[in-house]
Parts: C-alpha cells; structure tokens; sequence
C-alpha cells in the first residue's frame, strides 16, 4: 500500500513499514512540514497514498470525507506516550494492512 506519514511520525516508523512490504513516502522527506491540512492531504491524494498521521483534525468524516481519499488513518496513542507505544501501534497498523490485503475485494456495485 502506498502510505505518507506525517511529520511527527518519524523515521523508525517508515522503516518498520516498508519492512512490511509497504510503499512509504514521509512529509520531511517531500519537504512538507508545516503545510495546511488541506493541502497536505490534496498531495495523498495526487500521490495516490492514505495519510498516516496523530492529527485529530483528520479524523473528522466532514471535513475530510473518506470516499475522497486513498485513506486516512488516525493513531490514537495513550496519554502518557514512549517512542515504544508509537512504534507498537504503527506495527499494530502494518499488520492490519497486510491482513486486509489479503482480503477478497468487493465486486461493483449493482
């Protein structure tokens, strides 16, 4: 799947999910940081990946409908967090990702 994560996000979490076979691009890579909501997920979608991201704002199914968009996906992370619970979780989503990609898809609609 091909996937950007956002800028808090980090490094260690782009290799743990290329590792998983994934396709990873990062917002400081393509120097994007600091870009309006907007525009950053305008770019996932030319590009053609779902957002990764801790930004709430994202999470909001009117503002950022989900049919419009490769995908978005929001981690929630506890409270009081390490920079292992973010690695767990972004390890959490490469699973789930792979899991689903091996999951018939749904014919057309009729």
């Amino acid at each position: 799947m091909k996937l950007k994560l956002d800028e808090n996000l980090g490094e260690r979490g782009r290799a743990l999910l290329m590792a998983a076979g994934h396709d990873v691009s990062t917002v400081p890579l393509q120097q994007m940081e600091s870009l309006p909501d907007a525009a950053l997920i305008a770019a996932c979608r030319l590009e053609g990946r779902a957002l990764v991201t801790l930004d709430l704002d994202f999470a909001n199914p009117l503002a950022y409908p989900p049919r419009k968009y490769p995908g978005i996906a929001v981690l929630r992370l506890p409270k009081k967090t390490t920079v292992d619970d973010l690695l767990q979780t972004i390890e959490t989503l490469a699973k789930g990702l792979n899991f689903l990609a091996t999951l018939p898809r749904p014919g057309p609609r009729r």
